[in-house]
This record gives structure tokens, C-alpha cells and sequence, in this order.
């Protein structure tokens, strides 16, 4: 029979974002920052192939990032309060880690698979942060896969995209819980 890591269990049970909107600063240091980078990276990869990497958007970066969107917003044809709330989630942030997905072509790997590993890799930063006593959330918004703005403003490969854009800071609120999903209405047992 295992033996259950019970602390970890509990702490995963009760795992709950931080609004973005509700974070400030301190935010983590390099030092602190860095143990949570080695935890996400420590997700499910087949082959060795390393389908991510991580981009650390401090507030000047972030800044520079909030300033581009009203043109890109415009250029698309973006409501001007969905340009704003998407202005709101860089300027108002003091740190955010972009989880860049970059699949590599592999014959054993599919590309939906390293897709799913940069997923585990924000899942594993969130969970990591949270654990260490930050507040984080896992956001994306139109920003995350509009081309241009991801090439001029992150400098990303044709091959890029974001899987997220964590931020991670110090929480003034703690949110409700929110309803979770009904279990037995999204669970398919198999016997036979």
C-alpha cells in the first residue's frame, strides 16, 4: 500500500489562482524565482526534447509590453475595453513568466504532446509558486497568439507561441473558493 505524501495532498486539494489583478510586489528575486523555474521544468518530456523555455518579464519589460497593445488591439479590430483590460494585465503587473511552447520536429514525439508538456511546465510554475507562498495566476489573452506581437515584442520563432503568461507575487486577497467541476458528471469508469 503507498504510503501518501498527506501535506502535499491537502495542499493540492485546497489549490487556488491568485487574481493577477490582485498581486503586487515583493514579487520573487532571482534567487527565489529560480527553484520555481527548476520545478516547472521538471514536467513530462518525452525524449528529452525540452518543447519550452521560460521568458522572465520584470515591470520595465512589461511596461514596454503594455504600450504596444493599444496599436495591435486597434490593428485587429479589438474592443477598446478588451485592449484595455489586456494593457492592464502588463502595465499592472511587476512580474510575469512567459512559458514559451516550441515543438521540435521528432518522429517519436507528436506535436500535441510537447504542446501538452509546455502546459505542465505552467501548471508545475502556478503549483510551485503557490506552494512557496506567492500569489500566481495563469493567464493568456489575445496578446498570446497574435503573431506580430509576439515576434516584436518577445522576440519569439515562427515555431513559438505562449502557453502562458504566469504572474506571481505577493497577494492582497485571498479569493472565495469558487464551484468546482461535479466529479461524477466529467468521470467515465471502465471495467470490462
Amino acid at each position: 500500500m503507498p504510503r501518501p505524501n498527506q501535506t502535499v495532498l491537502d495542499f493540492l486539494a485546497a489549490r487556488r489562482s491568485r487574481p493577477a489583478k490582485t498581486l503586487t510586489t515583493p514579487v520573487p528575486d532571482a534567487a527565489a524565482l529560480r527553484p520555481l523555474l527548476t520545478i516547472a521544468a521538471r514536467t513530462p518530456d518525452h525524449k528529452k526534447l525540452e518543447p519550452w523555455r521560460f521568458i522572465v518579464l520584470e515591470k520595465p519589460a512589461l511596461q514596454r509590453l503594455a504600450e504596444r497593445i493599444p496599436d495591435r488591439a486597434a490593428a485587429l479590430g479589438i474592443a477598446v475595453e478588451q485592449a484595455e483590460k489586456t494593457v492592464r494585465q502588463f502595465a499592472d503587473a511587476d512580474l510575469v513568466v512567459a512559458v514559451i511552447s516550441r515543438p521540435v520536429p521528432n518522429d517519436a514525439v507528436p506535436e500535441i504532446e510537447q504542446i501538452l508538456s509546455a502546459g505542465a511546465a505552467c501548471q508545475n510554475l502556478l503549483t510551485a509558486a503557490l506552494a512557496a507562498g506567492w500569489g500566481a495566476n495563469w493567464l493568456t489573452s489575445w496578446a498570446a497568439f497574435d503573431r506580430p506581437f509576439l515576434e516584436s515584442g518577445l522576440g519569439l520563432a515562427p515555431n513559438e507561441f505562449v502557453a502562458g503568461f504566469l504572474h506571481i507575487g505577493t497577494e492582497t486577497a485571498t479569493p472565495p473558493e469558487r464551484p468546482r467541476p461535479d466529479l461524477d458528471a466529467i468521470t467515465e469508469w471502465v471495467r470490462t
